[in-house]
């Protein structure tokens, strides 16, 4: 017989921009994000140079899989490019129905969603703002600031993670610097089936 589950507190480090405790701590570096990025010529020339910048990071507290539960973290994206295009997560579609949230703690940055049909949302994100990702939208965070982009998540514990399909086919759009501002363009890596 499983043990029952117990309340537990989880405090959030504004400042350090970390949770405590946190079971899960990632580093995605340029190296695992080459094929995210609309130009990809560009990554391989940054990483010939013998260079594999910190793109993002992430601290996740995850208290169980089981459904019913919540999986909180929160996630830090350096400031960058890529070419023209901003630093970003790698993006996920949910394996099950589920929703997300993300609430920006610190920084600028873009929350770009899409659904299976192509349909693109962005919602732009600065401290106190919580962009909210419904059921069957996929999506990815772009830091478009100076400096880093922290924000809070949470989503349900057994909504599982697909990252193939963003990786096979990208978002419909990008998010690059044009006249020094943030601007979101088509992707011209863009797969729609």
């Amino acid at each position: 017989m499983s043990q029952p589950q117990r309340p537990e507190k989880v405090v959030v480090d504004f400042r350090g921009g970390v949770i405590k405790p946190y079971t899960r701590k990632k580093e995605v570096r340029l190296s695992e994000l080459r094929e995210y990025f609309s130009n990809v010529e560009e990554a391989e020339k940054i990483l010939l140079k013998g260079k594999d910048p910190l793109i993002y990071e992430y601290y996740e507290y995850i208290y169980s899989e089981a459904a019913g539960n919540l999986n909180l973290g929160l996630t830090i994206i350096y400031p960058g490019k890529i070419g023209k295009e901003y630093y970003m997560t790698k993006g996920h579609f949910h394996e099950r129905d589920a929703a997300e949230f993300y609430f920006c703690l610190k920084g600028r940055g873009m929350l770009l969603m899409q659904n299976k049909d192509g349909e693109v949302s962005v919602v732009e994100l600065e401290p106190g703002s919580l962009g909210y990702v419904p059921p069957g939208w996929g999506h990815r965070t772009i830091n478009t600031g100076r400096g880093k982009l922290v924000f809070f998540f949470a989503y349900p514990s057994d909504a599982g993670h697909n990252y193939t399909i963003i990786k096979e086919r990208g978002f419909a759009m990008i998010v690059v610097e044009e006249a020094k501002a943030p601007k979101v363009v088509p992707n011209p890596k863009y797969h729609k089936t």
